[in-house]
């Protein structure tokens, strides 16, 4: 198999296929858009049918539809279901863009030479989704696709794939498959390869604290009756101690402990604590006392804070009180924890945390379970091996800081394992301003898929 000279010959078109998709504000998370997402899945369908799948549809959901696309070439041969999403973040807050979300530009950067795709969705998830539509094209036009395949792209990865556990308890036999293939998540470097092995879980809420009946003038009410604002500041504050130790009772019950042996095989991966630093232009890394870096962003929970609001935030001055509160929360997990358990021991300590001078209300969006996939397993093997024949190295097991609800989800109601190769990098800006996907990544990402395939077969036969 050799994937660089098709890739090579074609890399114009792909590129110029990608951004005409990214194009499209599919924002899943803003109605106004419903239009939009709409459209996008019927440009993947597309997309999908050109590449060479032999059956392709848009399946309706409660949310918006799924669209799914398969080529199967021998019952006998193993099945590999790729996932993806074709929805993407809001691009707020639009004024910190260098240039228009929704209108793609290739743009050369320190990290990226040879250009980058600047959109929203170029790496999270169109740019990467992408690559295995275009692998798909080069299987079947050079007669080397050595497994069945079959595709499962959804619209509402963004806001937490509200419909995509009523679809798969309705399609398992459609769904069924020996492996599942992702690629919505990064590698440590360009010329230092690495397969996700573990993602944290997520759980998501909503609180609000209410004061008085109305907003009220400061001056007059000020001192006397409690102010929201104020009083979910403490709140929050009390979420951690001096050693940045989340402070919820049993939070911690059932986090694992990695051993030292496993602490320091992480440790192996290359990392730069000051260059960190100054990519974020931060004078001194923060997190939980006694880990690294690495290990406070994989394989340690957390707790932050998304967003904060009340009271009066626009132009001049408004001297009041208000009546109400709020902010947005998420504790990321890990293996073992759950998302529902840990949403509920959140609420009881929230609402134990506010004085009687407001009310507490905490409404949990949504959540997933961590996930982690063994070394040993086949499908481990077949993608390390993928990425030895296009980088020329082994790469390295990694566990991610970020979540994606939806692998546990499939190990649950398909009983597959995940395999999450993904080809982005910490730079790429996903789900902030000026996000962007690299050429040379989103090129190699489509060289090596097809080797995933040729490598699962072989182990599989």
């Amino acid at each position: 198999m050799n994937t660089k000279p098709y890739v090579e010959q074609h890399k114009d078109r792909f590129i110029q296929e990608l951004i005409d998709l990214l194009k499209i504000p599919s924002i899943s998370a803003d109605p106004a858009y419903k239009e939009d997402v709409i459209l996008t899945a019927d440009k993947v369908k597309e997309a999908l049918e050109k590449a060479g799948c032999d059956k392709v549809e848009i399946c309706e959901t409660p949310g918006y539809p799924i669209v799914y696309g398969e080529r199967i070439v021998d019952e006998k041969l193993p099945t590999v279901l790729v996932y993806g999403h074709y929805d993407v973040q809001p691009p707020d807050p639009i004024n910190l863009w260098d240039s228009p979300p929704f209108e793609p530009v290739i743009k050369e950067t320190e990290t990226h030479p040879d250009g980058a795709i600047f959109a929203r969705g170029a790496c999270d998830d169109k740019g990467q989704m992408y690559m295995h539509v275009k692998a798909l094209e080069y299987m079947t036009q050079n007669d080397e696709l050595p497994c069945n395949i079959k595709f499962m792209i959804e619209g509402e990865e963004e806001v937490g794939s509200e419909s995509l556990g009523w679809f798969l308890e309705r399609n398992r036999e459609k769904l069924a498959n020996d492996v599942i293939l992702i690629s919505d998540t990064g590698m440590i470097s360009k010329d230092v390869p690495s397969i996700t092995t573990g993602l944290r879980g997520l759980s998501y809420v909503e609180v609000e604290v209410t004061g008085p009946n109305r907003d009220l003038h400061s001056g007059l009410y000020g001192g006397a009756v409690a102010n929201p604002i104020n009083i979910l500041c403490d709140m929050i504050a009390q979420l951690h101690d001096e050693n940045n130790h989340i402070t919820i009772p049993g939070f911690y019950d059932k986090v694992e402990e990695l051993s030292k042996e496993e602490r320091a095989e992480m440790a192996k991966a290359p990392f730069n604590q000051e260059a960190y630093n100054k990519a974020l232009d931060i004078n001194k890394e923060h997190g939980e006392s006694g880990y690294t870096t690495n290990e406070r962003n994989s394989i340690r929970p957390t707790l932050d804070v998304n967003g904060i609001w009340g009271g009066y935030t626009g132009e001049g001055a408004k001297t009041v009180i208000p009546s109400k509160a709020f902010a947005k929360i998420s504790m990321r997990l890990v293996p073992d924890q759950d998302w529902k358990e840990i949403t509920q021991l959140f609420k009881q300590h929230f609402e134990y945390l506010a004085p009687e001078s407001v009310t507490v209300k905490v409404k949990p969006h949504h959540g997933g379970t961590a996930y982690v996939t063994p070394i040993d397993f086949v499908g481990y093997q077949a993608a390390s091996k993928a990425y030895e024949d296009t980088f020329g190295k082994t790469p390295i097991p990694q566990r991610s800081g970020g979540s994606i609800p939806i692998v546990a989800l499939f190990e649950k109601e398909l009983h597959s394992k995940s395999i999450l190769m993904g080809f982005g990098l910490d730079s790429d800006a996903i789900h902030s301003p000026n996000e962007h996907f690299g050429i040379w990544n989103y090129l190699k990402g489509i060289e090596t898929i097809p080797h995933f395939y040729k490598h699962f077969a072989a182990m599989n036969s």
